[in-house]
């Protein structure tokens, strides 16, 4: 698959696979993060065999103390989004999302490489799990009542609620994806053009506006996986 932003360290993986280029970086990220996590979790188990068990953190930045600070965090807003039952209980989807998306976007951050958030393809897959899984929890917690909520609180405007919660449902992975490809592809494309007009010093800030915007996508998405889920979830349908 021809890559349209320019060069492309996997372009050649991706011809002798004869797979395109965003499937090639995706198998790639999620490579990198089974290593990282992997390194991670011997860390944890080699501070787990000491007397303190692990509870004292390194002084320096590590593996585990990375992931334990990405954790911590995510958490906390899953618990200011959820209670914290429904925190505890979806923070292991809320959390692999967000790491894999926030990964993928700063891929686009290294000269010849394409994130693969910049493919509509991989953003839909992501909004239509994103559907899947919070319909499939909202049918877990309420049972087959949770369809009541798209038939509305009246019974002679089930009809056209039923058609206005479809399309506001079937619209939200579509959102998502948009968004998400939009901002990604819109910031790379804006550091490939000023990183070849002026490759010294000036690409440094818009290195950094970069960093931002791949740190708030990622969190945006997640953010509005967990009020999905929560509005799913919630007793009151």
């Amino acid at each position: 698959m021809h890559d349209s932003h320019g060069f492309n360290w996997l372009s050649k993986l991706a011809e002798l696979t004869q797979q395109p280029i965003h499937v090639v970086t995706t198998v790639v990220v999620i490579a990198l993060l089974m290593i990282t996590t992997i390194i991670a979790r011997a860390q944890l188990i080699s501070y787990q065999q000491n007397k303190n068990e692990g509870l004292v953190p390194e002084k320096k930045l590590t593996f585990r103390n990375f992931f334990e600070i990405v954790a911590e965090s995510l958490f906390g807003l899953c618990e200011s989004v959820m209670s914290r039952h429904e925190a505890e209980h979806y923070f292991p989807v809320i959390g692999g999302l967000f790491v894999f998306i926030f990964s993928c976007n700063l891929l686009g951050l290294i000269p010849g490489f394409l994130p693969p958030t910049d493919n509509l393809n991989t953003t839909l897959a992501l909004g239509l799990f994103v559907f899947l899984y919070y319909n499939y929890t909202g049918l877990k917690a309420n049972g087959l009542s949770y369809l009541k909520h798209f038939l509305g609180p009246v019974l002679w405007l089930a009809p056209l609620m039923l058609v206005i919660e479809l399309a506001s449902h079937i619209f939200r992975p579509i959102s998502l994806a948009l968004r998400l490809r939009g901002n990604i592809m819109g910031d790379h494309v804006v550091l490939g053009i000023f990183s070849q007009l002026v490759p010294l010093v000036l690409p440094v800030v818009f290195y950094g506006l970069g960093l931002f915007v791949a740190f708030v996508q990622a969190f945006v998405f997640c953010l509005m996986t967990m009020v999905y889920i929560s509005l799913s979830t919630a007793h009151d349908h």
